[in-house]
């Protein structure tokens, strides 16, 4: 090969900057899948039989604790609520009317103008009357929670699963309308191998990856270790819980569990974050070179520091890693290797 064909070969190479990844001590974990179950969930029904009026929320509406979801229509209780305050009122004025009498009474009586009998009998009357306003302002109020009654609050803040009613149809107490969804707070389930039950605990760090979020780490928590073996699978249910306040979860996706094991420890691969490529469907990959040839790796990643992101597997220790010139590499791109 001339000198001239040499040089062309040259500038034809890619210069990328490579590194050895890192090795370090790290606790082993233990990665299971399962469904995403809603922490609450509710069949919502009204609390009296009625027409319905107006529904207010659709399948997929996101509410909020207290918002009326519901109503029913409230012509009959509002007319009885309006009778109850006619009724109280009435009642207040005739206790009304009784209190000026015995105040009369204990005028008059003090000119003996009046006898005691009549007294008596003025103050029976104002305290019959006063247990007749009692009686009505109880009735009124039980009248307006009658009426309150023909709205569905929602009990928590959530998404609307399912709208089971329409307006124009005629619901019993007691019938499920709607469901509700809690999505700040939702659960993982997952099958544990029985022989690994010594080794996790409440207390073991878990993170929850969910498929929807390529990429995200939630923190979460062990809330139940059920210690009942299934017999077919040979594995007990540990149950954890996401908190999902800064993100929305979907109850009944998928995602993973990573749970640290109590005393096991290994060994982790690190590289830095500008060596890794994010793939569209949230996988990663890196490149290496291997006799000036670069060559991808589908990785998968671990936890991330400022050291750089943890490689679980698809590296091996003495590759050299490109983190500079990877973004424009091809499979089996000739490159050149500077400032190692």
């Amino acid at each position: 090969m001339s000198l001239f064909s040499l040089a062309v070969y040259a500038d034809d190479l890619t210069p990328v900057s490579t590194t050895l990844p890192k090795q370090s001590s790290i606790a082993q974990t233990l990665s299971l899948s399962g469904s995403l179950t809603a922490e609450k969930r509710a069949l919502l029904s009204p609390r009296v039989d009625g027409l319905v009026a107006e529904v207010l929320v659709d399948a997929g509406s996101e509410v909020e604790k207290g918002q009326v979801l519901l109503k029913l229509d409230p012509a009959i209780s509002r007319q009885q609520y309006a009778q109850s305050q006619a009724a109280t009122a009435e009642a207040k004025a005739a206790r009304d009317e009784a209190a000026r009498l015995v105040k009369e009474a204990e005028r008059l009586r003090k000119q003996n103008y009046i006898s005691e009998s009549e007294m008596a009998n003025r103050q029976s009357n104002l305290a019959l009357s006063e247990a007749t306003l009692v009686a009505m302002q109880a009735a009124q109020r039980s009248s307006l929670e009658q009426l309150r009654r023909h709205e569905l609050p929602a009990p928590f803040s959530g998404v609307i699963s399912a709208k089971m009613t329409e307006a124009g149809e005629w619901i019993n107490r007691g019938t499920a309308v709607l469901e509700l969804v809690a999505t700040d707070l939702v659960r993982l389930d997952v099958k544990v191998p029985q022989e690994r039950f010594s080794d996790i605990d409440k207390n073991s760090p878990v993170e929850v990856l969910p498929d929807v979020y390529p990429g995200q780490r939630l923190p979460a928590k062990i809330s139940a270790i059920v210690p009942v073996s299934d017999p077919q699978a040979r594995a007990f249910l540990v149950r954890v819980v996401v908190d999902a306040t800064d993100i929305s979860l979907l109850p009944g996706t998928s995602a993973t569990a990573v749970i640290g094991l109590s005393g096991k420890t290994g060994q982790k691969l690190i590289v830095p974050r500008d060596a890794l490529l994010l793939h569209p469907d949230g996988g990663y990959s890196l490149f290496i070179v291997d006799n000036g040839v670069a060559k991808r790796r589908q990785v998968s990643i671990g936890q991330q520091s400022q050291d750089g992101v943890s490689i679980t597997s698809g590296l091996q220790l003495n590759e050299h890693v490109v983190i500079r010139g990877n973004e424009v590499l091809r499979e089996d791109q000739a490159v050149t290797i500077v400032n190692e």
